[in-house]
Formats: C-alpha cells, structure tokens, sequence
C-alpha cells in the first residue's frame, strides 16, 4: 500500500507564484510594436531588419507619420515563418 501526504502550504505557495509569473508575462505584451521593440524582439539590427524580411509584402507594418509599427500578433506569426523558410534555402 502506497501513502502519500501533501503539504497544502506548499502546494499553495508554488501556485501562487507560478500564477504570479504568469500573470507577469501577460501584462507585459503588447499589442502593437514599435521598430525598438521589434529589434529587441528579433535580436536584430534596423539595417538586418530591412535586408531580411521588411520590404516583404507580407510583413505587418503600417506607417503613422514617420514612424513605423507593427501589430505584434501578426508579426510574431510573420517572423516565425519567415525563419522557417530561411532554413529551408
């Protein structure tokens, strides 16, 4: 026969922080990005950004004056299959 004990306490302070960290991340996104924030997200350079995929046709960008942004949902779809083609060539 096989017992096991749990101690309640732990088990609540673990969820209580894993619900923290969570909750974090969620705060933190945002729905549009700017061209910072997208080099922060890519790890690129501006100049890396406009060679590899910006002229794309199908890169989410919109303009706003002079100042560009992109929708972060949209982007982070775009980027994920660009990069997969980039494996592929």
């Amino acid at each position: 026969m096989l017992t096991l004990e749990i101690d309640q306490e732990v088990v609540e302070k673990t969820f209580k922080e894993e619900l923290q960290k969570r909750l974090s991340r969620l705060e933190e996104r945002v729905t549009i990005w700017d061209m910072k924030e997208l080099q922060r997200q890519t790890n690129m350079s501006v100049n890396t950004i406009r060679e590899w995929f910006f002229y794309d046709e199908r890169f989410p960008k919109y303009k706003v004056g002079n100042k560009w942004y992109f929708p972060a949902e949209e982007c982070a779809e775009f980027l994920v299959m660009w990069l997969k083609e980039q494996s592929r060539s």
